[in-house]
């Protein structure tokens, strides 16, 4: 049986397969699945809860999804509850693939005043469906480009550590054991609290990005060192160094794409560690910065105690996502493992 095939009978695996399908897709497509921009405020319209569709005229009866401006009113200050002030004369249709006012088409959107919040606004006013859609682009994306810098660097510097065995293999090794014995999370803080102030938010990220790659190499480098221990003595290896083949393509050419399949496997298990340390870096401040979104960032909000009772689908929609985009990624590594597995290939 093929790794494919088993692959393809293995539901749990298929479930995360298209999830990430999913996610990915609406990430790539956020212009066209979010509604509104997100840092476009609207008046009056600060923690708003979901906006109620109604769906027929009340009328006529007949089937006329629509929504009613929504502002904010006062706030009642013994239990902190605001009140909300819904204008029914102003009733606004509902509209599927829209071309908004400014040219933009949109999944879906409202002919009118009025603008629909699926999951509310947060404090600023922001449509907090469209900033998570958008906050989709840097927190999936820093599980890719993270791996893609990581990856190749453990793979290479495990590959060194042992083909060449000695001297070189000490060092690498004494460097991948210190990384492995600092805590990750005090050294991803300690490494982004001293990012300099004053930098764009595509700078951030892409040193985020680096940062959370430089701790993450360790254990990929350990693991593969011990594999081509092994492999470096078969004899399609031992063939190639006496033709006179240099080290460095003896190392790339023939040894580490033996250890592809525990690479692939090892990366896919990993990017979720990625994307929960742009979360945490996020959420204590010291990641992606507002206005710009991210699913880090989003949480945030739960630091505040009344939010976090009065208005919960601020906080919820982040960290579902978080938990969901996770289990994702290892419902998938587990069923690459089982298929690569050479002893079920075999089968």
């Amino acid at each position: 049986m093929t790794w494919w095939r088993k692959l393809r009978t293995n539901r749990l695996a298929q479930l995360g397969a298209i999830l990430l399908i999913a996610l990915y897709a609406v990430a790539l497509g956020a212009d066209f699945f979010a509604p509104y921009s997100p840092y476009e405020s609207q008046l009056n319209g600060s923690l708003l809860p979901p906006t109620q569709v109604y769906w027929r005229d009340g009328e006529t009866g007949r089937f006329f999804p629509h929504v009613y401006p929504t502002t904010q009113g006062p706030v009642d200050i013994n239990t902190g509850e605001r009140r909300i002030v819904v204008d029914r004369t102003q009733p606004s249709a509902l509209r599927i693939f829209h071309r908004n006012d400014k040219g933009r088409l949109t999944l879906f959107d409202t002919a009118g005043p009025a603008r629909i919040n699926l999951l509310g606004t947060d404090e600023q006013a922001r449509d907090q469906f469209s900033r998570l859609i958008h906050g989709s682009r840097v927190s999936l994306s820093v599980g890719l480009i993270g791996i893609a810098i990581s990856f190749p660097l453990g793979m290479l510097v495990g590959g060194m550590a042992g083909y060449f065995g000695g001297a070189v293999d000490a060092v690498l090794m004494r460097l991948v054991e210190v990384l492995m014995t600092i805590p990750s999370i005090y050294l991803l803080v300690a490494l982004a609290a001293v990012l300099p102030a004053g930098i764009s938010s595509t700078q951030r990220f892409l040193l985020i990005v680096l940062i959370t790659s430089l701790v993450g190499w360790a254990g990929l480098a350990r693991v593969i060192r011990g594999q081509v221990l092994s492999i470096k003595e078969q004899e399609f290896v031992q063939a190639s160094r006496v033709m006179g083949g240099r080290s460095l393509y003896i190392i790339t050419r023939h040894i580490l794409p033996q250890t592809a399949t525990y690479g692939i496997i090892a990366a896919t298990l990993a990017i979720p560690g990625f994307i929960l340390a742009e979360a945490v870096l996020s959420f204590i401040g010291l990641g992606i910065q507002q206005p710009d979104a991210s699913w880090g960032n989003m949480l945030t909000l739960a630091t505040n105690a009344s939010i976090l009772v009065l208005q919960p689908w601020l906080v919820w929609p982040p960290a579902i996502l978080i938990v969901v985009t996770s289990l994702a990624f290892n419902l998938l590594g587990d069923g690459l493992r089982d298929a690569l597995d050479p002893r079920t290939l075999k089968q």
